[in-house]
Order: C-alpha cells, then sequence, then structure tokens
C-alpha cells in the first residue's frame, strides 16, 4: 500500500529470510539481479557498514549510464535494512536524476524481512529525506513509475532466488 510520500511495495519471496538479505546485501548476487529487466548493473563498492557504501551504475537498454549510491544507516541482519538513496556520478559524489530534474536529492529506503515458515515477505519503504515541497510532489507523482521499475526488479530477484535454490 502506497500512501502519501511514501512509496510501498510487498512481496512474499520463496526462499528464506538469511538468503533474501544475502541477495540484497553481497556483491555477488546483487550484481546477478538489482535492476530492471532489459538494464544491467555494474556495482562498483560494497561497503555494508553504517556509513558505508554501496556504488554502482545501471546501463538502460539504450545505453544510458545511470549512477547511484546508498549510505548505510540500520544493519540490523537479517531482519533490516535502512539507508539513505540518491543518484550519483561516476566517483560517487552527490548527482541528480537525469530525466527528472527536481527528484529528491536523497530518500530514505527501509527494507524489513519477515520469515513466514520457509519463505520471505519483503517490505519496501521508500521515502523523500531531507526533500523540498516541489522534489516531494515529483516522488509522489512517480509511484506508477516506481511500481512498475521495482516490479521488474523484484521478477529479477525472484527468478535469481529460484536459481539459486534449485
Amino acid at each position: 500500500m502506497t500512501t502519501s510520500n511514501t512509496f510501498t511495495i510487498k512481496r512474499t519471496l520463496n526462499a528464506p529470510r538469511e538468503l533474501v538479505w544475502d541477495v540484497w546485501t553481497q556483491t555477488e548476487h546483487l550484481s546477478k539481479w538489482f535492476c530492471p529487466k532489459g538494464f544491467s548493473i555494474n556495482v562498483v563498492t560494497m561497503d555494508l557498514k553504517p556509513n558505508g557504501l554501496f556504488h554502482y551504475s545501471m546501463t538502460t537498454p539504450d545505453g544510458i549510464v545511470l549512477w547511484g549510491k546508498w549510505v548505510f544507516r540500520e544493519i540490523n541482519q537479517p531482519e533490516k535494512l535502512t539507508l539513505i538513496q540518491s543518484f550519483s556520478n561516476a566517483e560517487g559524489g552527490l548527482g541528480s536524476h537525469p530525466m527528472v530534474p527536481v527528484w529528491p536529492k536523497h530518500t530514505l529506503s527501509s527494507m524489513t524481512l519477515t520469515a513466514v515458515g520457509d519463505k520471505t515477505e519483503l517490505l519496501l519503504e521508500w521515502q523523500p529525506y531531507e526533500a523540498t515541497d516541489e522534489e516531494i510532489a515529483a516522488f509522489n507523482g512517480a509511484f506508477d513509475s516506481m511500481t512498475q521499475g521495482w516490479g521488474s526488479t523484484f521478477e529479477n530477484m525472484e527468478n535469481y532466488l529460484e536459481k539459486i535454490t534449485l
């Protein structure tokens, strides 16, 4: 359920919570699924610790390179991961959304994993962080696009989980 200023998406995954945690936090896993369908990802840095950095690029099907970074805030393995997410440049500095100039410079993302038998319920909550009214409006106006992008990314994760759990 998505509410004003907070984008929320939930999935039940056919994998144990510890494995889902690893798939979200380890370079060798993230590099195989963390992007929408048709995109490719390049993991530059993964330093999973408070104030540590995950720096990456995604290449769109038409060759546009998008840079992003996470700065970890809360790491509660294997239950919760909270981070500040931003567009960046190749050096890891602050960047901006290449297609939406008024996109929030920073967003707060929280992923919670709940064990449900031998499956995992993943809850992702994403919201503007230290944003202007104009940036919040741009974020709120993109929920349909975010649903599509995250949905495609989660499909990639589900397919990857299926491959590694066989």
